[in-house]
Parts: C-alpha cells; sequence; structure tokens
C-alpha cells in the first residue's frame, strides 16, 4: 500500500516499539496494553469478563484428577478455578493449599471430598489474601503437583507480571513448591506487562485464557513452548458458543 520495503516496515515498527506506540510480537504488531498503575480490589476485577472466566475455570478445573494436591492462588479468576473444581463431583481427595480467604471459603463447599489448607499470613483486605510475614513458610515445606497462578499480565519477553510486590513474593514461593505451573488470565492480561515480575514465560507450563485474548500475542507465546489453551465460552443452555470464522 506505501510502496515500501519490508525491511522498512521492520524498522518503522521497532521505532515505534520503542517509542511504547505498539508492541512487537512474532509476525507483526499489537497495541501495547497500558500498564495498571493502581491495583483494583477484588470486588471491582469481579465485574470484569465474568462469562470468560467461568469459562477459564472449567478449563482450568478439567486438568485436576482425583488424589491430587495443588496450590490456587488469590484472584477472581483463580476463584472461578476453585468454583468450578467444587462443581466436579467426580473429584476425590484433593488438597488444595491457597492463600486466599474467599478461595477457601468456596472450596469449603467440597468437604470432606477435598482438603483445605490456608497458608495464614497477614491479610491484604484489597484481595482478601494472605501475604508474609509467614505466608511463605507453610509452601516452605509442602510438594505439590499444579499450581494454579493468577497476575496481572502475560507477555512473552517480560514473562509473568504482577501490580503489588507482597503477593508477587507468595505467588513465587507457590512456583518453587508445584511441579507444574498453570497460569489462568483473561484475554486483555495477554500482552500486558505490569509493575513486578513473577516469572519468565519458560516457567510456565500451560496457558489457560479466554477467547479475547489477541492471537498474535498467544502465537508468540505458542512458538516459546508454552502451551496455550483458549477456553470456549459456552451458551446459557450450557452449549458451546459458535466461533466465528474469519472472512
Amino acid at each position: 500500500m506505501f510502496g515500501i520495503s519490508e525491511v522498512t516496515v521492520r524498522s518503522d515498527l521497532d521505532l515505534l516499539d520503542e517509542s511504547s506506540s505498539l508492541q512487537r510480537v512474532h509476525g507483526g504488531a499489537v497495541i501495547r496494553s497500558p500498564v495498571p498503575r493502581q491495583e483494583r480490589s477484588y470486588e471491582e476485577s469481579s465485574s470484569a469478563s465474568p462469562e470468560e472466566k467461568l469459562s477459564i475455570g472449567r478449563a482450568a478445573a478439567a486438568l485436576v484428577s482425583s488424589g491430587e494436591t495443588i496450590i490456587i492462588d488469590v484472584g477472581t479468576t483463580t476463584t472461578a478455578v476453585a468454583r468450578a473444581l467444587v462443581a466436579r463431583d467426580d473429584l476425590r481427595d484433593i488438597v488444595v493449599f491457597t492463600s486466599a480467604i474467599n478461595v477457601a471459603l468456596e472450596l469449603e463447599h467440597a468437604i470432606p471430598r477435598f482438603t483445605v489448607v490456608v497458608t495464614g499470613g497477614t491479610l491484604r483486605p484489597l484481595q482478601h489474601s494472605l501475604v508474609d510475614p509467614m505466608a511463605n513458610h507453610i509452601l516452605e515445606r509442602v510438594n505439590v503437583s499444579t499450581v494454579f497462578l493468577g497476575c496481572n499480565g502475560v507477555h512473552p519477553e517480560e514473562g509473568i507480571t504482577n501490580v503489588n510486590l507482597p503477593e508477587t513474593a507468595v505467588k513465587q514461593h507457590m512456583l518453587d513448591a508445584a511441579q507444574r505451573c498453570v497460569v489462568v488470565a483473561e484475554g486483555p492480561k495477554i500482552g500486558n506487562i505490569s509493575v513486578v515480575k513473577i516469572a519468565d514465560i519458560d516457567t510456565v507450563d500451560v496457558l489457560v485464557t479466554g477467547s479475547s485474548a489477541p492471537q498474535e500475542v498467544l502465537n508468540e507465546l505458542a512458538s516459546r513452548g508454552l502451551v496455550v489453551e483458549v477456553a470456549q465460552q459456552r451458551e446459557r443452555d450450557g452449549s458451546p458458543i459458535p466461533v466465528k470464522e474469519e472472512q
């Protein structure tokens, strides 16, 4: 259209990326998501993309088998995972460690099929989460099969990031305790870069996200070896919502 070479296009995109006008990804570029400067409360976040979080929760819960020991992180999307696990009445002998008081209350409905262990620590009312001091003591002494980790950003180069420091430290202890890391994040968080790095992409085994995630970024994440699962939303009758084909 502009009569310029591919070399010029790449150079222009690089300059736009350096000025933060867009974000370079494999095969092109996407609009750069703004870095959140202020942490939203759990209640505020709950109202954003509820159906997508529901579908992510179901897809993530499907990765769990009876007899497993897991960790569920704080956040609205991880809470959706907890609810989906409780709804799976086929699950037995599940041990769940969590640093989220609201997640523990969700899981209480599944006792005695589930054993629920709360980490302890200092309460953060904004997310109903427990942080240091003391929150890491129990995590340093356990070995679990899977951690379901929440975050504020998933970026191919900058990794998994979060908006606050206290919870980031606990998340890192969770990662150390788990054999497998499953990150659950709605579409708007994909390609986003938040304030504090939790871990590099190669630390994560599976990303479960929603249909609003930018495909270009998902392709870049997959090219780096990350298993990407896009959860499909359902109609009110429980049937999958048809995916529209691109013209």
